[in-house]
C-alpha cells in the first residue's frame, strides 16, 4: 500500500464550484434515502391499487435492500476503477430509469424487479458520492462537506414520511417514485458540470473475480438471512418462501439458517483468498491491510455497533402512531420532521465543533444526543402521547444523529489514500447497511416478542379470559400492531382496543431500550478510535500510511 497517493489521484476543489458539486452529490443521496423511506408509506396503497400479497408487499422492500447492500463493495472497486463521478452519474441513472420503471408496473413481479434495479443504482451512488468528497475536498471544507453528507441521510431518512405521505395523498403512489425522474435529471446535469473525475491513478488494473463473487454471495446470505430470518423462522421453516418459480417448503430447514450458512461461509473463504491474493501481489477487491489503519478498523465497528440501534425509532414510531394513536401517514410524517431538523440543525453545527475539540468527541457527543433521545422517547410513549410530546425528544435523537453520522464518516475515512477511496467509502457504507439490517431484526423481534407478551398481559389484566387474549395477542403482533383499530368492532372492543394498545406502548418502551444499550454500546466502542483521529487532515494534511 503506497504511503501517499499522487496528486493526480486527488482533483481540489476550491470556490463557489466547490459547493455547487457538494450540492448536486448530496441531492443524488437524498434521492436513494428518500425513496427507500418513501416506499414504505405509499405501498398500502399499491397493496390497494394492484391486489398486492403480503408476500409481494414484503419482497417490495428486501428486493431493495438485498441488492442494495449486497453490491456496495463491488461499486467502490468499479468507482475507483473507472471514474467515480462516471459511477455516480450511471447509478443515478439507472435509478431514475427503474423509479420510472416501479411507477408504471402494473404487477408484483415488473415491481420487484424494477425495485431490485433501484437497489443497483442506489449501490453505486452511495459509495460514489462519498469517494469523490474523500478524493476532492481538503481541509475544513472537507469537515463541512461530511457533514453535509450524514446531515443529508440522518435528515432524509426523517423527512421520506412526510414526502410520501403527502404525494400517496395528494396525488398517487405512482408519484412517490416518478418525482426521481426530475431530480435524477438535474443531477446528472449538476454531476457534469460541477464534479471532476477522480480515479485509482496508482496503475492497479482488473478485478478480483473469485473475491467480488465471494463478497457479494456473503453479503447477500447474510443480509437476506437477517431481514427475512423473523418472517421464514431462523432455523425451522416456520412459513413456505416464495420467490416467483421458487418455493421453499415449510416443513423443513428454514431457507434463511441456509442463506445464512451459505453467507458467513463465503466471508470467511474472502478473508483467506483476500490474504492469500494480497500476499501475490494480485487485485483485490477488499484490501484487508486497511482495517489496520486505526480510525479504520475501530470506526467501522463504530458504524456497525450504532446501525444496529439507529434504526430502531424509525421502525417502531411509524407503526405506533398510526396503530395506537390513530395518525395517518401524513401525520405521522410531520411528527417525524422533528427528528429531520435535529439532523439538519446538528450537521450546520458540527464542523465548525470539530475544528475547536476534534471530531471523535463531536461523534461521541452525537451519540450521548442519541442515547438521550431514545431514553426520553421510552420514557414518555403511553396511549395518550401526542406528536408535540414526542418532537423534543425526536429532536435530541436527530441532533444525535446529524453530529454522529458525519462526522464517523469522516473519521473512518481520514487515513484513507485517496486511491483507495472508493473501495472504504464502500466498506463503511456496507457496514452500515448491514448493521442496520441485524439492527431491524433484532429490533423488530423485540417488537413483535413484546407485542406478543404485553397485549396478552394486558387483556388478562383487564379481564378478557386468557384464550381470547392469546388470539388477539398473536394477531396483533402478527400485524406488528396495524390490526389494533379494526378490534373496536369486535364484542368488548374497547376494552380490547385499550389492552392492546397499552401493550403496544409497553413493548415500544422494550425497543427503545434495546436501542439505547446499542448507541451506549458503539458509544463505548468509539474510545477506541485516535483522539486526533482526522484532526490534521482537517486542517489540510493527510497522514501518511506505513508501508507494509
Amino acid at each position: 500500500m503506497s504511503s501517499e497517493p499522487s496528486m493526480d489521484a486527488r482533483t481540489v476543489l476550491t470556490g463557489r464550484k466547490r459547493w455547487a458539486a457538494l450540492l448536486f452529490l448530496a441531492l443524488g443521496v437524498a434521492m436513494i434515502i428518500l425513496d427507500a423511506t418513501v416506499v414504505n408509506v405509499a405501498l398500502p396503497s399499491m397493496i390497494k391499487d394492484l391486489g398486492l400479497t403480503t408476500n409481494d408487499a414484503e419482497w417490495i422492500n428486501a428486493a431493495y435492500s438485498l441488492t442494495f447492500a449486497s453490491l456496495l463493495i463491488l461499486s467502490g472497486r468499479l468507482a475507483d476503477l473507472f471514474g467515480r463521478r462516471l459511477m455516480f452519474v450511471i447509478g443515478v441513472i439507472v435509478f431514475v430509469c427503474a423509479s420510472a420503471l416501479v411507477a408504471a408496473s402494473d404487477t408484483s413481479m415488473t415491481i420487484i424487479g424494477a425495485r431490485a434495479l433501484q437497489g443497483v443504482g442506489g449501490a453505486m451512488i452511495l459509495p460514489a458520492s462519498l469517494s469523490v468528497i474523500n478524493a476532492v475536498f481538503v481541509g475544513k471544507s472537507r469537515s463541512v462537506a461530511f457533514a453535509v453528507w450524514g446531515g443529508t441521510i440522518g435528515g432524509m431518512a426523517a423527512v421520506g414520511p412526510l414526502v410520501g405521505g403527502w404525494l400517496t395523498t395528494n396525488a398517487s403512489w405512482h408519484w412517490a417514485f416518478l418525482i426521481n425522474v426530475p431530480i435524477g435529471i438535474i443531477v446528472v446535469i449538476g454531476a457534469f458540470m460541477t464534479v471532476p473525475e477522480t480515479k485509482d491513478t496508482t496503475g492497479r488494473r482488473g478485478i478480483d473475480v473469485p473475491g467480488t463473487v465471494l463478497v457479494t454471495l456473503g453479503l447477500f446470505g447474510v443480509v437476506f438471512a437477517m431481514i427475512e430470518g423473523q418472517r421464514y423462522g431462523w432455523i425451522m421453516a416456520i412459513a413456505p418462501f416464495k420467490a416467483g418459480p421458487i418455493t421453499w417448503p415449510a416443513d423443513t430447514v428454514s431457507i434463511v439458517l441456509i442463506s445464512a450458512i451459505i453467507g458467513i461461509g463465503a466471508l470467511v473463504v474472502l478473508v483467506f483468498l483476500e490474504k492469500s491474493r494480497l500476499a501475490a501481489g494480485k487485485i483485490v477487491i477488499i484490501d484487508l491491510r486497511l482495517f489496520r489503519i486505526r480510525s479504520f478498523g475501530a470506526g467501522n465497528a463504530v458504524a456497525v455497533v450504532v446501525s444496529f440501534g439507529e434504526f430502531g425509532l424509525l421502525f417502531t414510531i411509524p407503526l405506533f402512531l398510526q396503530a395506537v394513536r390513530g395518525y395517518n401517514a401524513l401525520q405521522t410524517g410531520v411528527i417525524l420532521l422533528a427528528l429531520a431538523i435535529g439532523s439538519f440543525a446538528a450537521s450546520g453545527a458540527g464542523a465548525g465543533l470539530s475544528q475547536r475539540v476534534g471530531p471523535v468527541r463531536v461523534l461521541q457527543l452525537g451519540m450521548v444526543l442519541e442515547v438521550i433521545g431514545i431514553v426520553g422517547i421510552g420514557a414518555v410513549i403511553s396511549t395518550e402521547i401526542t406528536g408535540w410530546g414526542l418532537a423534543p425528544w425526536l429532536f435530541i435523537y436527530g441532533m444525535g444523529v446529524g453530529f454522529a453520522t458525519a462526522q464517523l464518516t469522516g473519521v473512518i475515512l481520514s487515513e484513507i489514500p485517496v486511491a483507495e477511496s472508493g473501495q472504504a467509502s464502500a466498506v463503511q457504507s456496507t457496514s452500515r447497511q448491514v448493521g442496520a439490517a441485524i439492527g431491524t431484526a433484532i429490533l423488530g423481534t423485540t417488537l413483535l416478542i413484546g407485542l406478543g407478551s404485553s397485549v396478552n398481559n394486558q387483556l388478562v389484566d383487564l379481564g378478557v379470559p386468557a384464550s381470547s387474549a392469546e388470539q388477539v395477542s398473536n394477531v396483533v403482533a402478527s400485524s406488528a400492531g396495524q390490526a389494533i383499530p379494526a378490534l373496536a368492532a369486535q364484542p368488548d372492543g374497547q376494552v380490547l382496543v385499550e389492552g392492546a394498545s397499552q401493550g403496544f406502548a409497553d413493548a415500544s418502551k422494550q425497543v427503545a431500550w434495546v436501542a439505547a444499550f446499542f448507541i451506549l454500546l458503539g458509544l463505548l466502542t468509539s474510545f477506541l478510535l485516535p483522539k486526533n483521529a482526522a484532526r490534521i487532515e482537517s486542517e489540510g494534511y493527510r497522514p501518511p500510511v506505513k508501508k507494509d
